[in-house]
């Protein structure tokens, strides 16, 4: 009997040989990935299945139109980086003076037909790297150089900025945890993934690690996978990353960017399929939004809204898919449907749970019932495996500003409570109603043509018709249902939602009420030897002074947001909404420099620009407030003193989704505007 422990696991290599075959005969990409299924091709075999997978099998020498003049401007740091890459691999002298110069002059003719710039950062050598290892020569590698370059990394400079806001996006989707300590952190994605996705990680890793990782990379052939190859990094390095809480920010990135160094061969297939694992998990959608990123066409294309949005995005069809096609592979969504009762009422889709967002808002303690009740019917639907189940949360909101502000408000609340798989169905109902155009009696329950404003437009109000309400008495919600029915008796005007909200933001100080900053509580801040001339109170007497929103936007100054968040005077810079009297949200940015904070509102329809509403000295500023009920809800106040007392003067008031850091930061500020004085 043979001893157990010698026991040897044999490798079936038996399509070893229906693979040479293949090659020989010049398969297409389909036949290979059909042989290779996925395992690992043989050394001798992968230079070219890889000309394969990149489609440059058959292509002629696209090197004979270079001119062979050598004229970049970065032409001499181009040469010199040449020198010092191919010292790297065991070649004769000879062999690699010829061998920089076939790189220079792959690098230098991409250059020019694609007018970019060298840059030793921007991975190119790295890319080459792989490829020079398997002794390609010069043709090849250009064909393959440019294969990769144009369907594996990013574009152009705009859509390599717009991979970072994605990955965070993918990051918060998956982990939220983390993704939040990192905001918290303020690590931005590009501080330590920069190199991972400029080299598709040939930067980082060795070369059989990366000829490895390139086997299922090019096989797979989807540009997306880096993003879930850059996740399973992360969710790895989790841990680690928590113990360096303490730990400069900087140690924290050079961690993180190094991560990769650490992956050995053996480990790249369990790395790949945890990859693929997550991009089964993730929505399809961004893949059709996001595709020009990598030089795809979509009439729809969303990057450039990737840094403004708060989580994933996913098309309604794909909704509408996964409740009636659902699959054990494919993504299963819980509908959080978040308009206002009377629009749910006037149809909705049969899975989906009602959630009114006014109720946040209006009636906290409701609220906060109601999401309970989500979690029990969400697991109730699992665990009855009906159509509604799922345990990817998606809100859906009408399509309409006006309602919409409170949805995102909604959704921040789940992601900073830490919730995963979160996102927003795009468009909202007005996307899902002209989906479901020609079906809507069998796609909607209850819908009604006489009271859905999608179909009756006129019965959505006007912003200034919502004004004009105000005044409105309102009603309180009478109930809720349990399992997807949860139906707030409200008045069907959306006045009264508007009514309810500037009830909440202007009532008259309560016990409920907070000042942002506990760890300051009683001190109080002295200049010379006068009475307090900043103080974080515990009041929040939201009608002391008048508030900056009252001025005419016609007459303030317009700028380019862009150039200003880029100023170098501006310390901390924060997204956020601004509340206005009437009650009605508009994005804006809060910026601070040394000793001012500025409010920078955007201009609906002069996109990139925006009117700067507030230009606060900060050691005006007197109380910095928050609702105990809505910590996101911030006030400022400004005053100054009379006759040793402190008058109130003006106040801005302003949603924050991560006002803890934000208001931190100001307050340390402001201390060290008052100290200096």
């Amino acid at each position: 009997m043979a001893d157990e422990d010698s026991c040897e696991v044999l490798e079936d290599t038996s399509w070893h040989q229906d693979l040479e075959d293949a090659l020989a005969e010049c398969c297409d990409f389909g036949a290979l990935r059909n042989i290779c299924k996925g395992r690992q091709i043989p050394d001798h075999y992968v230079a070219e299945s890889w000309k394969i997978c990149l489609n440059v099998a058959k292509k002629g020498d696209s090197l004979a139109t270079f001119d062979g003049i050598f004229d970049l401007e970065e032409q001499d740091q181009l040469r010199i980086d040449c020198k010092e890459f191919v010292d790297k691999f065991d070649n004769t002298q000879a062999e690699k003076l010829s061998l920089a110069s076939d790189i220079e002059s792959v690098v230098t003719f991409y250059c020019k037909s694609k007018n970019v710039k060298y840059d030793k950062k921007n991975g190119w050598l790295e890319i080459l790297s792989p490829f020079v290892a398997l002794k390609m020569d010069k043709c090849d590698l250009y064909n393959c150089f440019y294969a990769v370059m144009t369907r594996f990394v990013p574009r152009d400079r705009s859509s390599y900025k717009k991979c970072f806001h994605l990955f965070r996006l993918l990051l918060m989707y998956h982990e939220p945890e983390l993704c939040n300590f990192l905001d918290t952190k303020r690590i931005s994605p590009e501080s330590y993934t920069k190199k991972w996705f400029a080299s598709v990680f040939a930067g980082n890793c060795d070369s059989d690690v990366v000829q490895s990782m390139w086997n299922v990379y090019f096989l797979q052939a989807d540009p997306f996978l880096i993003f879930f190859l850059g996740l399973v990094i992360l969710v790895n390095a989790k841990e680690h990353i928590f113990t360096l809480s303490g730990e400069d920010n900087q140690v924290i990135i050079d961690s993180l960017a190094n991560f990769p160094d650490q992956l050995e061969a053996e480990d790249v297939d369990d790395f790949c399929s945890l990859a693929q694992y997550y991009a089964s998990k993730t929505p399809q959608s961004f893949r059709r939004d996001y595709q020009s990123m990598f030089g795809g066409t979509n009439s729809k294309d969303r990057t450039n809204n990737l840094s403004h949005e708060l989580c994933l995005q996913v098309n309604v069809s794909e909704l509408v898919q996964s409740t009636s096609q659902a699959s054990a592979d494919s993504v299963t969504y819980f509908v959080v449907d978040c308009r206002p009762a009377e629009q749910y009422n006037s149809g909705h889709l049969p899975t989906a749970f009602h959630l009114d967002a006014n109720l946040m808002l209006q009636q906290p303690s409701e609220f906060a019932s109601a999401v309970k009740a989500l979690s029990a019917a969400q697991q109730q639907a699992v665990d009855a495996g009906s159509d509604a189940a799922g345990e990817h949360l998606c809100f859906m909101g009408s399509g309409r500003e006006e309602e919409d502000q409170y949805v995102h408000m909604v959704v921040a609340n789940f992601l900073q409570k830490k919730s995963q798989y979160v996102s927003i169905a795009s468009g909202g109902f007005d996307a899902l109603h002209k989906l479901l155009e020609k079906e809507l009696a069998t796609g909607l329950t209850g819908h009604s043509i006489t009271t859905c404003i999608v179909c009756r437009p006129e019965m959505a109000q006007s912003e200034e018709e919502l004004c004009e309400d105000m005044s409105q008495p309102t009603l309180a919600v009478k109930g809720a249902a349990f399992m997807g029915k949860l139906t707030s008796t409200l008045k069907s005007k959306s006045a009264t939602v508007k009514d309810k909200m500037i009830d909440f933001i202007k009532n008259e100080v309560s016990q409920e009420d907070r000042h942002v900053s506990s760890e300051v509580v009683g001190k109080r801040y002295k200049a010379s030897k006068m009475q307090p001339v900043f103080t974080i109170a515990d009041d929040d007497d939201d009608n002391d002074g008048s508030s900056s929103n009252l001025s005419d936007d016609d007459r303030r100054e317009v700028v380019n947001i862009e150039t200003w968040l880029k100023k170098p005077e501006v310390k901390y810079k924060f997204k956020c909404q601004e509340v206005r009297d009437n009650g009605f949200m508009s994005p804006c940015n809060l910026l601070t420099t040394d000793t001012h904070m500025y409010i920078l509102r955007d201009i609906p329809d002069r996109k990139g620009f925006a009117h700067i509403t507030a230009r606060r000295a900060l050691a005006s500023i007197a109380k910095i407030t928050s609702k105990k009920r809505c910590p996101e809800l911030i006030t400022f106040k400004y005053g100054f003193l009379e006759n040793d007392v402190l008058k109130l003067v003006s106040y801005d008031r302003l949603f924050i989704t991560n006002a803890g850091e934000a208001t931190k930061l100001i307050k340390q500020q402001i201390m060290t505007v008052i100290d200096t004085q």
